[in-house]
């Protein structure tokens, strides 16, 4: 039977660990459960310790895929699986999630989300995201931005350094892709918190817009013949 380990890279989010984890615990068969707080300035990794095999605390904030490259390395399973901490009671749903991969009907389970209650921005940096991962590598992703995956633990090792900032998810998706890793994305009644439409939503999806393309031109580059190794 595989192994699996879930990781929860987590900033601030006293509000919403304890029922993200406990969701976990309640419905969800996981060898290890391991919370990456990336330099909370509240209780998160206090109120982790309650839930949590292990509580790895950074101290200062270095951005969610540094935080999901320590959480994963430090782990054991097979299968690695990523949620935010802000799932709440819709955590208990990861099970849609892993099914595929335990099944070996893919290397990696990308988690399609409901859509949202409100309407948000304008779509620029899911649109960039989509259109670049196509342009890179002929997938039509439907969730280009989901954080909530299952992924084998050789595709990681396979991949070693995962992006950092915002523009984890499609490095990752165009990383595995680029390697041959099957990918398949799964629609799972994940319900998380929403940007809104004031100064602090629309400056967090700037900065998400620009990490992603930075991501993307980062991507470009490493995909030219001329810079690769022989």
């Amino acid at each position: 039977m595989k192994k699996v380990s879930v990781i929860i890279p987590a900033y601030n989010e006293a509000d919403a660990i304890g029922a993200t984890l406990r969701a976990i615990r309640e419905r969800l068969f996981c060898h290890e459960l391991i919370v990456v707080d990336d330099g909370s300035e509240d209780a998160t990794a206090h109120l982790a310790k309650d839930w949590a095999d292990l509580v790895i605390r950074l101290p200062r904030n270095r951005g969610k895929g540094a935080a999901v490259q320590i959480g994963w390395q430090r782990s054991s399973g097979d299968v690695v699986m990523l949620l935010d901490g802000d799932l709440r009671e819709s955590a208990g749903e990861a099970g849609h999630l892993l099914a595929p991969v335990l099944a070996d009907a893919c290397d990696m389970a990308i988690a399609i989300l409901p859509p949202p209650k409100q309407k948000a921005g304008m779509g620029l940096a899911k649109g960039l995201a989509k259109r670049g991962i196509k342009w890179l590598t002929g997938f039509e992703a439907r969730a280009p931005l989901s954080g909530q995956r299952a992924i084998r633990r050789d595709l990681l090792q396979k991949l070693g350094k995962i992006d950092r900032g915002f523009g984890i998810e499609v490095g990752l998706t165009v990383d595995a892709l680029r390697a041959g890793y099957r990918i398949r994305e799964v629609p799972v009644p994940f319900l998380h918190r929403e940007t809104g439409n004031d100064w602090r939503g629309y400056s967090h999806r700037g900065k998400e817009f620009v990490a992603i393309g930075r991501t993307l031109c980062t991507k470009w580059w490493e995909g030219k013949p001329w810079i690769r190794t022989p």
